[in-house]
């Protein structure tokens, strides 16, 4: 996947893997000291997975990305034709789930239509996952998954294997290392640079066409470190806390409907086709 394969090594080699040990490490009813637990010997492919990410996500990289990616230059799909896309990730030797990309993402939109929420929180559900078609474009699982967190500041110490950031170049520039870095105290997220992922790629996307509390369900919703343990508050303003709240109740739809029955694509498909046609156009630019 990879156009530097080196970088791309390691046990933690499909996504799937990836979600599913995020949803176990924020599984209902674990306390937080249980989830700080975590050692190279326990997971080391997680462990790997974390070395890569935490030394090569630098501001650098970060803005290098978002001049790559977020000008949307790689052509057109209809919505359906980009799950589609997505769906060449599985793999069916993966011994740990026989699902498709687009059932998982439907298992987490039907826990959100069963609870009555509206239709366009209904999509984003559908669709928070989407970004990960960048694996089919040759980056690295550490440049697409994984928590996201700001760039061009001090790292948070809530931040998962926080110690690999000694490996970032990042972390030898005074002016990134103190507590606000390149950016004003409360200046708001939008104006903060994140580490690069699928979530910053389908927000760009899908942002013309989906409400605000969206925006911020498909953007922050790996923002582990400010949603579940409260860091960078600093930079967030009046209104992204505000806005937190739809990220919040998005969150466990995210990590609690993996284990929910399999879903009937085939049958539930014309709901969803009608829904993304409420919302999007024929086709999206990527």
């Amino acid at each position: 996947m990879s156009a530097d394969p080196k970088l791309a090594q390691g046990p933690l080699d499909q996504l799937d893997q990836w979600d599913d040990y995020v949803a176990g490490r924020y599984r209902e009813g674990k306390d937080q000291s249980e989830f700080r637990q975590y050692d190279e010997q326990a997971t080391p492919g997680v462990a790997e997975f974390y070395r890569l990410n935490h030394t090569h996500q630098t501001l650098d990289f970060v803005l290098a990305k978002e001049k790559e990616y977020c000008s949307l230059q790689r052509g057109k799909r209809t919505p359906w034709g980009a799950l589609d896309y997505l769906n060449t990730l599985v793999d069916d030797s993966d011994p740990d789930t026989d699902l498709s990309q687009i059932e998982h993402l439907m298992q987490t939109s039907e826990a959100i239509r069963a609870d009555g929420h509206p239709r366009w929180m209904v999509l984003a559900g559908f669709v928070h996952d989407l970004g990960k078609v960048l694996c089919l474009y040759g980056e690295p699982q550490w440049a697409v998954v994984g928590d996201t967190f700001p760039v061009g500041c001090a790292f948070s110490d809530q931040i998962v294997f926080h110690k690999y950031f000694d490996h970032n170049p990042d972390s030898k520039v005074p002016e990134y290392q103190t507590l606000h870095g390149i950016y004003e105290p409360n200046c708001g997220l939008e104006k903060v640079h994140m580490s690069w992922g699928h979530d910053e790629y389908i927000y760009h996307v899908t942002r013309d066409y989906l409400p605000e509390p969206a925006h911020y369900m498909l953007r922050y919703h790996s923002f582990y470190p400010a949603h579940r343990h409260g860091a960078y508050r600093h930079l967030m303003s009046a209104h992204d806390e505000k806005m937190f709240d739809w990220v919040h109740m998005f969150n466990p739809y995210d990590l609690y409907s993996k284990g929910a029955a399999k879903p009937d694509v085939k049958a539930l498909r014309p709901y969803y086709e009608d829904l993304m046609a409420e919302f999007f156009p024929t086709e999206l630019a990527w």
